[in-house]
């Protein structure tokens, strides 16, 4: 039996626990026996009025006085693509800030590994499919959301340029989009799965005879649910080491520092739009606004390597999308 990399007695820092990612995987930690006294771990989860991510004095202060042994980073500015194309200057500046502030006083700290999550918008717009990590700059990126993939980027280089040069133990993931509880619901804010889930509810309470859709609907989109993205970040937290020879290694054989994590199955944006239909029994007619932009036209993510080393999604769409629905409906009363 291959011994994990990290051990139940850390003291783990989930930078970003409050989000969707972030409490996920907190969800996940706690289930595998992290942050539990009886095995002498900690999961510290500050919230952001205690710890401003932002301001590096502060975070090197906090870093010195609690002393984590694991970092996560799920920390992130993020949004759908009207938030992305409306405030570019927040997407890339507090992005940068956030991610190079604890990803510095990690390496300064000698933290034992850290975890950085990127996003699967880091590969080229017109990238083949499914998208290898290979593909990473090799091409232009989706103008909507550029500001974030350069920042998200600019993170995957920092964490594999300290590893290079430092030796610092950082790695990455690039999770596809996910869904799941704790989701943003805010028609000005959210991604594509969470607009969909709360247009079609209130469709439906309303009675309303038609729901209007960004886009075409052509786009081909890979949807995971967020509790399997908490499961990656445990595996390979606990079992991918880029330097060990049974590592996943690029095409040329060469060290790889950041992989997909994803199902490897995508579907339309329209056949999205009728499973959430079918689900909450919707009648109406659902209309599609080509003035709003559609985004990259397939993003599909090659689970390849991750797979390789024994993890894989366990969560069918038809079943997270139903979970995710009933949890919204009993959640979401009120919104915004």
């Amino acid at each position: 039996m291959v011994k994990n990399l990290i051990d139940l007695s850390e003291k783990i820092f989930l930078a970003g626990a409050k989000g969707m990612a972030g409490s996920a995987i907190n969800r996940a930690l706690l289930a595998n026996g992290y942050g539990q006294k009886k095995n002498g771990g900690k999961i510290l989860n500050p919230s952001r009025e205690k710890l401003n991510l932002l301001n590096y004095e502060e975070l090197k202060t906090w870093f010195r006085k609690n002393k984590p042994t694991i970092v996560i980073i799920a920390a992130a500015k993020v949004g759908g693509i009207l938030a992305n194309d409306t405030k570019p200057a927040q997407f890339i500046l507090e992005n940068l800030k956030i991610q190079s502030n604890i990803i510095e006083l990690a390496w300064l700290n000698g933290v034992k590994r850290l975890l950085f999550l990127g996003s699967s918008c880091i590969y080229p717009r017109n990238a083949p499919q499914p998208i290898e990590e290979e593909s990473l700059l090799c091409g232009p990126l989706e103008q909507t959301n550029e500001p974030y993939a350069i920042a998200k980027i600019s993170g995957i280089k920092l964490c594999e340029a300290l590893n290079k040069q430092y030796g610092l133990d950082a790695i990455s993931l690039m999770p596809t989009n996910l869904y799941g509880a704790g989701d943003n619901y805010n028609f000005k804010t959210s991604h594509v799965m969470a607009a969909m889930i709360r247009r079609f509810s209130e469709a439906k309470k309303n009675r309303l005879s038609s729901v209007t859709c960004w886009g075409s609907g052509n786009p081909l989109r890979e949807f995971m649910h967020v509790d399997d993205l908490g499961e990656a970040v445990i595996f390979c937290l606990e079992r991918w080491d880029p330097t060990s020879k049974k590592a996943p290694k690029d095409k040329n054989g060469n060290k790889i520092f950041f992989l997909n994590v994803g199902t490897g199955k995508d579907l339309s944006i329209k056949e999205l739009a009728e499973k959430v239909s079918e689900i909450y029994n919707f009648k109406g007619e659902i209309l599609w606004d080509n003035t709003k932009p559609d985004g990259t036209p397939r993003k599909l993510l090659d689970i390849s390597k991750i797979k390789s080393m024994g993890w894989g999604p366990k969560i069918k769409l038809e079943e997270g999308l139903q979970k995710t629905i009933s949890e919204y409906e009993e959640n979401y009363k009120i919104n915004k």
